[in-house]
């Protein structure tokens, strides 16, 4: 651990933990890990689905569409998925038990209806930021570790992201958990392998 390392935690919501309307089975199993070891980094950033209500990216606005089937979008293939993390809602709200105190900064996405953001870094069109790079270079930043929801998703994407910048990046998978949809976990791991993130635990 180094002066230069920051820990992002992300979309350990109430939509992505069992009960929620997007729930990854045992979502709220990586809460105490992520509390336990706050204190060790010493920048940390949070990041939040914010969702409007009509977001692009919810089945109820396709009609005839059900969640988990694809639509082509402008920047590509997105999946659609049930309505979650609407701003302002519970569900969009942090994980009651997670400690939020410490987050240096909270990050944001999925806010613009028209497209989504899994990425801690840029939205779903790989190039309009979320503001993170630079943040995480005036702190000083080298190295990224990431925990949170989903592997396979908003974590995956933002571990390539953050490599792609050159940040060194690792994923600590104990303290992560998977929505796993048609393969999507083992493919997500090879593109990390593939890409130099360190995949730790598990």
């Amino acid at each position: 651990m180094t002066d230069h390392t920051a820990l992002l935690v992300i979309d350990v919501q109430n939509d992505f933990c069992p009960g929620g309307a997007l729930a990854v089975a045992d979502g709220d199993a990586v809460v105490p890990r992520i509390n336990a070891m706050l204190g060790d980094y010493p920048v940390r950033v949070f990041t939040q689905d914010w969702h409007p209500a009509d977001h692009s990216s919810f089945a109820s606005q396709h009609e005839g569409l059900d969640p988990f089937q694809t639509v082509e979008m402008p920047y590509g293939t997105q999946v659609l998925w049930p309505d979650h993390c609407v701003q302002g809602s519970d569900g969009a709200a942090f994980h009651a038990d997670l400690h939020t105190d410490p987050a240096d900064m909270v990050i944001r996405k999925g806010f613009r209806r028209g497209i989504d953001s899994y990425s801690a870094f840029f939205e779903n069109d790989r190039t309009t930021p979320t503001g993170l790079e630079g943040y995480l270079r005036t702190r000083g930043v080298r190295d990224v570790v990431l925990a949170g929801l989903a592997t396979d998703f908003c974590v995956a994407y933002s571990a390539l992201d953050a490599a792609r910048l050159g940040f060194g990046t690792t994923v600590l998978l104990d303290a992560c958990r998977a929505i796993d949809l048609d393969g999507s976990l083992a493919s997500a791991l090879d593109q990390m392998r593939g890409a130099g993130v360190v995949l730790q635990g598990g």
